[in-house]
């Protein structure tokens, strides 16, 4: 965990290949909300999960964008998963950074992301795999033994556009990715004491 005087860390992960996604944008605003709580906050974006290679379990090393982003969710008070709904799930770059976590699974006192809170995000463009991808989200933090907060954002992309000052066409979307990053921060010194 972090260290005394040092401020808690809430670690965002997602985004897409290629540059600002609409994911991405939704991220950086739950990461501002818990900034706003008094959380350090990283993200690792599209780019960065791109330059992830695909996770080997056998392999003898890892690289240092691996090592980085290991270190990172070792870190972490809280962490925020955000994910486009790609035929019905999560998109393969976040799927690979999150089973790089299996880097954790002998970690002590913590593996993997026990006793964390973890804040969940999807954007589609439409509902229907907003739905099923925060249902993959949350089955996947419960296997890695976090705790996904009460509420996730569920954002149809094809209503709610982002822009680049970090706002959006809808104000009640933002207030929700807001949620997201307020619980996360609210949550984790319960979970540091549990």
């Amino acid at each position: 965990m972090s260290d005394a005087g040092t401020k808690p860390l809430v670690v965002g992960i997602g985004g897409t290949v290629g540059g600002p996604s609409s994911t991405e944008h939704a991220l950086r605003i739950a990461l501002a909300a818990a900034q706003a709580e008094g959380y350090r906050t990283v993200l690792f974006g599209g780019e960065a999960l791109g330059r992830l290679p695909l996770y080997d379990p056998r392999a003898p090393e890892r690289t240092a964008e691996e090592q980085e982003f290991v270190a990172a969710v070792r870190d972490a008070s809280a962490v925020i998963i955000a994910s486009p709904g790609y035929h019905g799930s999560i998109s393969g770059v976040v799927k690979n950074a999150l089973d790089l976590l299996e880097e954790t699974s002998k970690d002590t006192p913590r593996p993997y992301l026990a006793d964390v809170p973890v804040g969940l995000i999807a954007t589609a463009y439409g509902w229907q795999a907003t739905g099923s991808t925060i249902a993959a989200l949350r089955s996947i933090v419960h296997a890695l033994r976090g705790w996904p907060t009460p509420f996730a954002a569920a954002v149809n992309s094809a209503q709610t556009k982002f822009d680049a000052d970090g706002g959006a066409s809808d104000p009640a979307v933002v207030e929700q990715l807001r949620l997201v990053g307020k619980q996360v921060a609210r949550f984790a010194p319960v979970a540091a004491h549990a």
